[in-house]
């Protein structure tokens, strides 16, 4: 489909054309509500995903800043204890392949509450976390680890470089999704790592969401949609050089790229990359087609459930979500999210929250039901509880 009088494009300027997927609209993704508020306006913004003809950047427009999103956040990775795991092994792999040790310095760009740089610091590798939110950010030093509140682009990476604080080892997860002015972050990057230096970043894989449907992971707090071809691209941009990664299964399916200096050739691309970028090549990750066919795809999927929650419904069980409440949102919203009853969430800021865009009382992850999965790129949990539908 295409559009007129639209955005350019966030990384190459392009006008935005073409439409990726049209999700409607929907407040942002970690906006609760108190009792008290509920008869009050809040905002929704679209949901409504391009993709540039140009560099194949799939994204979403910022419609609010990143201070209203950031400032006072709303997730505390600690608590994902198969998160804390992932990071304590993203440790012991950095410091065998690249000899991290006391000598080094470590940065991590939005370190949220210290759940990965904490394994350094008891390595006694020095470090740095840069992380926006003052509430997690304070969890953070709490643990040990010292931590900056700001938002990170070349303003940040220029102070903090010509006061010596350039990074050996710079990285950062499911943050590169999250930036708004991407072109400014990346170059940031570019100005805060030694010349020797390497980045790692992770982020969910593109290719991964449009073949297993993963619809869901689409909301405002992420900004952006990467395949290997065009994170290649954007890094190419400014100076640096994707040399490895790997496929992750974190986040329905991540990558890991390595990079480097463009100048630095130390490190010389692997066969990991050359493999990866034919891959997507020959998927069609360089042509528009590719692209078209999602949103059908995704209309079809909420037929689908809408049949199911229906189903369900009136064989009177109940329809919960568990976790992963930015998922949650985007999906009960396509769908119409009449038939949800309760969320199961793990953080303490969940028990007696709200949702933004409804009424739906959020219980501990104790709570007792009977599971089963529907098995359209998602996980429902239905049970057969007692109460009154609302």
């Amino acid at each position: 489909m295409t559009l007129t009088n639209q955005p350019g494009c966030r990384f190459c300027g392009t006008k935005l054309e073409y439409t990726f997927v049209d999700l409607g609209m929907s407040p942002l993704c970690e906006s609760y509500l108190s009792a008290c508020h509920l008869n009050q306006m809040e905002p929704f913004y679209p949901l409504h995903v391009y993709v540039c003809e140009n560099c194949f950047l799939v994204q979403l427009e910022a419609y609010v800043t990143r201070e209203h999103i950031f400032t006072d956040y709303a997730y505390f990775s600690s608590y994902s204890d198969s998160w804390l795991e992932h990071a304590k092994k993203y440790t012991a792999q950095m410091v065998e392949r690249f000899g991290i040790d006391a000598s080094n310095f470590v940065v991590e760009l939005a370190s949220n509450d210290g759940y990965l740089l904490q394994y350094f610091v008891e390595k006694k590798v020095p470090v740095l976390g840069i992380e926006p939110a003052a509430n997690v950010a304070a969890v953070a030093v709490e643990r040990g680890v010292p931590t900056l509140v700001k938002f990170f682009g070349r303003e940040t990476a220029r102070e903090l470089a010509d006061s010596g604080k350039q990074a050996d080892l710079l990285l950062g997860n499911n943050v590169l999704a999250q930036v708004p002015d991407i072109n400014d972050f990346v170059a940031g990057m570019k100005i805060l790592l030694k010349p020797g230096g390497v980045i790692t970043l992770e982020f969910p894989h593109l290719q991964r969401l449009m073949e297993e449907n993963q619809f869901d992971t689409i909301y405002h707090e992420h900004f952006s949609y990467f395949s290997l071809l065009t994170a290649e691209k954007i890094f190419a941009a400014h100076g640096l050089t994707v040399f490895d990664v790997e496929e992750l299964p974190t986040h329905g399916g991540s990558l890991r790229i390595f990079v480097r200096h463009a100048e630095d050739s130390s490190k010389p691309v692997t066969s990991h990359v050359t493999d990866l970028r034919g891959r997507e090549e020959s998927a069609g990750y360089t042509k528009m087609e590719t692209y078209s066919h999602f949103a059908e795809q995704v209309k079809e999927t909420k037929r689908k459930l809408l049949e199911f929650l229906i189903q369900a419904k009136r064989s009177g069980k109940k329809i919960a979500g568990h976790r992963g409440p930015q998922s949650l949102q985007t999906r009960q919203i396509f769908a119409g999210h009449a038939c949800s009853h309760f969320f199961a969430g793990a953080h303490p800021r969940d028990t007696a929250r709200l949702f933004a865009h409804s009424t739906l009382e959020s219980k501990r992850r104790d709570h007792q039901a009977e599971r089963f999965h529907s098995r359209m790129g998602w996980q429902v949990r239905c049970a057969h509880t007692r109460g009154t539908d609302p």
